[in-house]
């Protein structure tokens, strides 16, 4: 049963659980999404279930926010729908990187078929676009960080829900530890904690955690959602 309240309606930050989305067919096939509007697999919505399972039975949430692409959107919709929460607040800012020319390959062969957009993909400049319209990681951090921090003045004292995807997460993390190198895959429909204070103060609580996708299993060799992003 949920808690009647979130951790403290007196303090001075917002709990903000952030989740990625559920998987699709293109995470398995190891095929760039980027901003293409890929549908969850059925994996993917039975990991949206567990997620969900899971989060209506911790802290009452009072709001859920999502990317507008539909892996996002579902997944969100799949928690909102069990958490009793009426609806789900799109946010395009939440978004998944722009990757360019690279979106709708296979990563891999995109070296041969796509070279200027891979190795853009790859450079260690983080001022650096994708060719085909793709964004920074400059541009990403900026968009979503910003998103993130509003979404915690909104909700002071309250616990919300992020649904979002792999290379924004990654973003969120730098923001919250920026000398804290991150190697671990941003495995789909994964819980990560993070406290927003007023004070703009980031603290990561929970990170990576699957625990609840031990029926459902999940991708371990998946793309890592940032210049692969998913």
């Amino acid at each position: 049963m949920a808690e009647s309240n979130i951790a403290n309606a007196n303090s001075d930050y917002a709990e903000i659980v952030v989740v990625r989305h559920g998987e699709t067919a293109w995470n398995a096939e190891g095929r760039v999404q980027g901003h293409l509007d890929v549908e969850l697999n059925e994996v993917g919505r039975q990991q949206a279930a567990a997620v969900a399972d899971r989060l209506s039975k911790e802290t009452v949430i009072s709001a859920v926010y999502a990317s507008d692409l539909k892996r996002a959107l579902e997944t969100a919709r799949i928690i909102a729908s069990k958490c009793g929460v009426p609806e789900v607040i799109q946010d395009p800012n939440l978004r998944e990187r722009h990757l360019g020319d690279l979106q709708g390959f296979v990563f891999h062969k995109a070296a041969k078929l796509r070279p200027d957009a891979y190795l853009a993909s790859l450079s260690a400049r983080t001022d650096q676009e994708i060719p085909g319209g793709g964004e920074s990681l400059d541009q990403l951090f900026n968009r979503c960080t910003s998103s993130l921090q509003s979404i915690g003045m909104k909700h002071t004292g309250e616990r919300v829900v992020v649904v979002t995807h792999g290379g924004v997460i990654r973003a969120l993390h730098k923001r919250a530890a920026p000398t804290e190198q991150l190697q671990r895959k941003i495995l789909n429909a994964s819980v990560n904690l993070f406290h927003l204070s007023k004070q703009e103060e980031w603290i990561i609580k929970t990170w990576g955690d699957v625990n609840h996708l031990n029926k459902t299993g999940f991708l371990e060799a998946e793309l890592g959602g940032d210049s692969t992003s998913n």
